[in-house]
């Protein structure tokens, strides 16, 4: 309605009483003529928007300017419905861009989910002009903060009730979204990941819309290293388990490079049985590089704390005390600060805290470094964090120690958003979950007459093998695209009944993490690997010795160098549907793109997928880290009964098809940053050999 006469008339026609003005009863009822229901509190609020002057009804003048709004968002619906009566949630986010609102992916997801009635992915016109009404609304409150124009307010408890009472009482959608807010503690999605750094080329990327920095490594960048641990003089790395071995011997051989004089020692628990393995790599108690755990510690200015998650936990506060003040405490994983926080605690205030945490085990850390001599490095990519800095040193320092690792890139994360996708990323396609389908599809598989060789070469060796490498390749479209029609239609079947299964237990298992419920069952985990309370000590048993692991072992053993097994279609659906659930779960709760793509899809194609090709998962989930094993051992059954007990029971059933969730699976944005992140990667693949050894020395020895 456009023409100024027309609407006279229809507003003359709204306003039967005829008082000038009309009410948010009148105004619902001719909606409704239009076949527009809206609730009775976004017609009030449509009134609330353009009350000029506030008297709770409706002018002509008032009217026209509500027009105004609708005609445009109107406008942006009908663009992209494309004669299907409704929006996709990706062609929600563009409609809405069209408009003008710009929305970072948790703000987005949560208002679209709140104004999404029927909980199927589909917004109708009502729906979105509701969704549009609250986005206008809570942008003109905004903006009355925000007098500065800055982007950025800052309330007080006062103002906070005023804007959350505001949006809950206009808004019946926006109360449920507003009230979701202020219940669940959300991400903090505003803080900046920007830095500074003093030594080192600070870049810019674009992942999916957003910016991003991030510090390119090489072997040319060693010579800056004696600048970036300025008033170092030793590196204590405590530990030789995953990352402990890797980390020492390339922070050693990256100064030496450099022909620095600074001194990487290893600490070790006296009597501890990987003194051998240590002196075996070039460490020696007599050139002062190798000692005693505490006397190391207390020697160092930089100690990267490299033993187990449970170890941290029993130890810190002897870690602690033993620091040098205003030395520096490097960590590979968050898992440490959790644990405090969920004893409500926190480090000491008189050292620093920095991570740098590889997105790879210990064993492609140092493979991919060896590998990457003569190109001028290779290496896994490196998230880091600076926790806490004393003295300005904090974020040079952490960049030094992620170049000399030979990251390719290093991009910022905090340590909580590190050790939340972290150790849900292990119970999720790192390790757990695959672990989970695996074993689902290899017996469902030979259920219906596929014998066993066959069918664990269409499970673990399509998904370790040829899916992992044309994801690190390609990306995860290429899969996709690489199929015959047939082998689509088989595809697609998998993934829209794969997809939010996997995400219902993906989601829980995030939520057990963020909680401090995973890290607590860790820590209690490794107390009854021990004799406690009268009862026996349950250390982790090994699960290779069941039918499929044995068919592997027999697979394996007959298989042509270098192959990469076949491209199975309908594990390819579910695997791909189990990747895009966990980028999903990541996204909605406020991680970067950098840490979700590194976490979903490059840790598991480039690191660990090729080790378990060539090892099998088996051996992956015998011996990797303690909290991964754990993890493994817990979440993997709930992707199996889950896959057996729901999607592949809509397979048999016939279910259709999802295709909304097909289509916003080929058009999400993720695939672009993905190509990105794949333009920084090293140019040589790992190389892993069929005896590649990753056991920790205390898991060789024990023969557990």
């Amino acid at each position: 309605m456009e023409d100024s006469v027309l609407l006279r008339e229809w507003f003359d026609r709204v306003d039967s009483g005829k008082t000038g003005s009309i009410t948010a009863t009148q105004l619902k009822s001719a909606f409704a003529i239009g076949n527009l229901n809206f609730p009775l509190s976004v017609v009030q609020q449509m009134i609330r928007m353009y009350d000029f002057d506030r008297n709770g009804t409706m002018s002509f003048e008032e009217f026209l300017a509500l027009n105004k709004f609708l005609v445009k968002v109107q406008q942006a619906f009908s663009d992209l419905e494309r004669n299907r009566g409704f929006l996709a949630t990706n062609d929600v986010y563009e409609a809405i861009s069209k408009i003008g609102f710009v929305l970072d992916s948790p703000a987005f997801y949560t208002a679209c989910e709140s104004f999404d009635q029927k909980k199927n992915g589909r917004l109708h016109l009502d729906d979105f002009i509701s969704l549009c009404i609250f986005l206008q609304s809570a942008r003109n409150m905004f903006n009355a903060f925000d007098t500065g124009k800055q982007g950025r307010v800052t309330l007080d408890l006062n103002q906070f009730v005023y804007c959350t009472t505001r949006l809950t009482t206009d808004n019946a959608c926006g109360s449920a979204m507003a009230s979701r807010m202020v219940s669940v503690p959300a991400v903090q999605t505003h803080i900046s990941l920007d830095f500074e750094t003093f030594v080192f080329k600070k870049e810019k990327v674009s992942l999916a819309g957003q910016d991003e920095y991030i510090v390119r490594g090489g072997r040319d960048l060693f010579k800056l290293l004696p600048d970036a641990f300025k008033g170092i003089k030793q590196i204590g790395v405590i530990g030789w388990g995953s990352q402990g071995p890797a980390q020492a011997q390339n922070l050693r051989d990256s100064l030496a490079d450099a022909k620095s004089d600074i001194i990487v020692k290893v600490g070790l628990r006296k009597g501890s049985r990987s003194f051998d393995e240590a002196r075996a790599a070039g460490f020696s108690e007599e050139n002062g590089t190798l000692g005693d755990i505490w006397e190391t510690i207390s020697g160092s200015d930089l100690v990267l704390l490299l033993i187990s998650d449970a170890a941290q936990a029993d130890n810190y506060e002897k870690i602690f005390s033993y620091m040098k003040p205003n030395s520096i405490l490097g960590l590979s994983h968050g898992f440490l600060l959790g644990h405090l926080q969920s004893k409500g605690l926190d480090f000491p205030k008189n050292i620093s805290v920095i991570a740098v945490c590889p997105k790879g085990m210990g064993p492609s850390v140092r493979r991919l470094y060896v590998q990457g001599r003569e190109i001028n490095g290779a290496g896994i990519n490196s998230s880091f964090g600076v926790h806490q800095d004393v003295d300005g040193r904090a974020t040079d320092v952490a960049l030094g120690w992620s170049v000399a690792l030979g990251s390719p890139f290093t991009f910022a994360t905090t340590l909580e958003q590190e050790y939340k996708s972290d150790i849900f990323g292990e119970r999720g396609i790192l390790l757990g979950a695959v672990h989970g389908i695996v074993e689902s599809l290899f017996r469902r598989y030979t259920e219906n007459g596929m014998s066993e060789d066959l069918a664990y070469k269409n499970t673990v060796e399509c998904i370790t093998g040829i899916i992992s490498k044309t994801i690190s390749t390609q990306g995860m479209l290429a899969v996709y695209n690489s199929l015959s029609e047939e082998g689509k239609r088989e595809f697609e079947t998998a993934y829209s009944a794969s997809y939010y299964p996997c995400m219902d237990i993906l989601y829980e298992c995030y939520e057990d993490v963020a909680s401090g419920s995973e890290i607590r069952s860790v820590v209690l985990a490794g107390q009854r690997f021990y004799e406690k309370d009268g009862l026996p000590a349950f250390p982790m048993g090994k699960i290779d010795q069941t039918r499929m692991w044995k068919v592997g072992e027999r697979v394996r053993k007959a298989r042509p160098s270098g192959d990469l097994g076949p491209l199975y279609p309908f594990t390819a659906g579910v695997y791909v549907a189990l990747m895009m659930a966990q980028i999903e779960i990541l996204r909605k709760k406020g991680h970067s793109y950098s840490e979700i793509i590194n976490e979903s899809v490059i840790e598991a194609v480039d690191s660990l997928n090729p080790f378990m090709h060539a090892r099998g998962v088996s051996f992956m989930v015998d011996n990797c880290s303690t909290t991964a094993r754990l993890g493994s051992r817990k979440w993997a059954p709930r992707f199996d009964y889950i896959l057996t007990q729901q999607a592949l029971v809509a397979v048999d059933k016939g279910t259709p098809i999802n295709q909304d969730l097909l289509s916003n699976f080929l058009s999400d944005p993720v695939h672009g940053a993905i190509e990105v992140c794949a333009q920084l990667r090293p140019t040589v693949d790992i190389s892993v050999t069929p005896d590649a050894d990753f056991v920790r020395p205390e898991l060789r020895q024990s023969g557990n």
